[in-house]
C-alpha cells in the first residue's frame, strides 16, 4: 500500500465533491431561471492494478449530466409574447453574432426594433408569411428571420377569394322564360322565388365593397334522373352601389343591361341535392379592377328554407391592436375590427439526445456529435410539442434535493480531507523515524 497513493485518492475524492458542489451551486443559483435545466454530477471509480498483498488505491472521476429532456413546470403570465413549450423541442434563437442556437427560455419581449428577444438577449427566429404560407426546412435553419411584431400604422388587404355556402330551397318555382325574369337580365321583373343575400369585400385601399347575390331556379327534371343533373340554378352578382334608387326593387342596376352584372354562373344539383357543377364563379369588378374567386361548392338544394352566408378574405384599413401566438406557432396580428393576419410561423427544433447538447452562456444549447443532428419542424408535428402563449416554462431544479446533495457533498468532502490528514500524519511518523 502506498501512503502517497491514499493521499492522492483523498485529493481525487475532494475534487469530485467540489465538482458536485459546483453543480449544486449552479442549480440553486438558477432555480428561478426560465427554461433552465438542472445539471448533476455522476461518479465513476478509477482502479489501479494491485498484486500480492499490496493494494493500490485508485480514485474517482466525475462527469456532468444535464436533465435537458425533463419538462419544467409551466406557469401562466399576462404577456402574450411569453412562450412555453409543452413537450419536446426547442425555440430557435440567434445571438449578436447571428449564429442560430436552441433554447427553452421563452420570456420574449419587444426590443426597440420590434424583435422578440428573451432575457438573455437572444432573438426568436421564425418563417415569414410575406411570400405566402411558409414551409419548414427540416435539416437546417435556412429561411428563418427574426420575428418582428412592430405593426405600426394601418394595413389594408384586397379581397381575392371568398366562400359562399348555404341551402337553395328545392321547392322553389322555376323562373319563366318569357317575359325575362332572371336577375342576369337586369330588369325589374324577378320572381318572388329569387333569393337575395349580400356580402362585403374589400378593395385595395381597404374600402368596403358590398355585392348582391341573386339565386334563381332555372330548370328542374321530373322525375329526377338516377344520375346527372336534376335541377339548375343561376347565380347573378351585382355591385350594391349600382342598385336602383327608389321603387320596390334594386333592379335595374346601372349601367343598364346584362353587362351590369359583375359575375354570373350556373349551379347544377343531382336528385339528392348535392352540387354537381358550377361551384366556382368569378366576380370581375370593373370599378375596383379586382377579380374575386367565389366558391359556391358548399351549397345544397334540399327541402328547407333558403340560407346563405359569405366569407371573403381581405381586410379593411384598421390598426393592429395585439399580437397573439397559437399552439401551432403561428404569430397573428390582431386588428381593431377583430380580424387577424398571420405574420410568422415559429418552428421548433430537436435532436436525438437532448441531454447531450452543449450548454452555452445565456441558457442556450448547440448540437454536437453526441447529441445528433438538429431536425426542424412545426409544433405538433413529428413528435414536437405545443407552443403555449402567455406562459413560461420554469426551471426543473428540485430545491429540496439540491440542499440535500449539498449536505452530502460537505460530509463527503470532510471525510476525504480526514483521509488526507491521516496520510499526512503517517508521513510525519516515517520522517521522524530517521531522527
Amino acid at each position: 500500500m502506498s501512503i502517497f497513493g491514499s493521499m492522492k485518492t483523498a485529493v481525487s475524492g475532494m475534487n469530485a465533491q467540489a465538482n458536485r458542489l459546483s453543480t449544486v451551486a449552479d442549480n440553486i443559483a438558477n432555480v428561478n431561471t426560465t427554461g433552465y435545466k438542472a445539471v448533476s454530477t455522476s461518479f465513476s471509480s478509477l482502479v489501479l492494478p494491485s498484486s500480492g498483498g499490496n493494494y493500490n488505491s485508485g480514485g474517482v472521476q466525475t462527469s456532468v449530466r444535464q436533465a435537458v429532456s425533463d419538462q419544467g413546470d409551466i406557469s401562466y403570465t399576462t404577456s402574450s409574447t411569453d412562450l412555453a413549450i409543452s413537450g419536446d423541442g426547442f425555440f430557435i434563437v440567434q445571438g449578436a453574432d447571428g449564429t442560430p442556437v436552441l433554447t427553452r427560455a421563452g420570456d420574449f419581449t419587444k426590443d426597440d426594433e420590434g424583435n422578440l428577444v428573451n432575457a438573455a438577449g437572444f432573438q426568436l427566429m421564425g418563417y415569414s408569411y410575406d411570400s405566402g404560407a411558409p414551409a419548414v426546412v427540416v435539416n437546417g435553419f435556412d429561411g428563418l428571420v427574426p420575428v418582428n411584431v412592430n405593426q405600426d400604422g394601418l394595413t389594408a388587404i384586397a379581397s381575392t377569394s371568398g366562400v359562399f355556402k348555404g341551402n337553395l330551397d328545392s321547392n322553389a318555382k322555376v323562373a319563366p322564360v318569357a317575359p325575362a325574369t332572371l336577375p342576369s337580365d337586369n330588369l325589374a321583373t324577378t320572381t318572388t322565388d329569387t333569393k337575395k343575400v349580400s356580402m362585403v369585400a374589400y378593395d385595395r385601399l381597404g374600402n368596403k365593397v358590398m355585392y348582391d347575390f341573386y339565386f334563381t331556379k332555372t330548370s328542374v327534371v321530373t322525375p329526377p334522373p338516377a344520375t346527372g343533373t336534376a335541377a339548375t340554378w343561376q347565380v347573378s352578382i351585382y355591385r350594391n352601389a349600382d342598385a336602383a334608387v327608389g321603387g320596390t326593387t334594386s333592379f335595374p342596376y346601372a349601367p343598364g343591361g346584362a353587362a351590369a352584372a359583375v359575375g354570373t354562373g350556373t349551379l347544377t344539383f343531382d336528385r339528392d341535392g348535392k352540387m354537381l357543377t358550377g361551384g366556382a364563379v368569378n366576380i370581375a369588378d370593373t370599378v375596383t379592377g379586382q377579380t374575386i374567386a367565389m366558391d359556391f361548392s358548399g351549397f345544397t338544394q334540399l327541402g328547407a328554407d333558403f340560407s346563405g352566408t359569405g366569407t371573403p378574405n381581405g381586410q379593411a384599413a384598421t390598426p393592429v391592436k395585439d399580437v397573439t401566438v397559437d399552439g401551432d406557432g403561428i404569430v397573428y396580428a390582431k386588428y381593431e375590427d377583430g380580424s387577424t393576419k398571420p405574420l410568422y410561423r415559429i418552428p421548433l427544433a430537436n435532436v436525438a439526445s437532448p441531454d447531450k447538447l452543449t450548454l452555452m452562456s445565456g441558457n442556450v444549447y448547440s448540437a454536437n456529435g453526441q447529441s445528433g443532428v438538429t431536425v426542424t419542424g412545426f409544433p405538433q408535428t413529428n413528435g414536437l410539442g405545443t407552443i403555449k402563449s402567455g406562459a413560461l416554462e420554469g426551471s426543473n431544479v428540485d430545491l429540496a434535493g439540491e440542499l440535500t446533495e449539498m449536505i452530502e457533498s460537505q460530509r463527503s468532502y470532510t471525510a476525504n480531507s480526514k483521509v488526507f490528514q491521516t496520510g499526512s500524519d503517517i508521513m510525519d511518523v516515517l520522517v521522524n523515524l530517521k531522527r
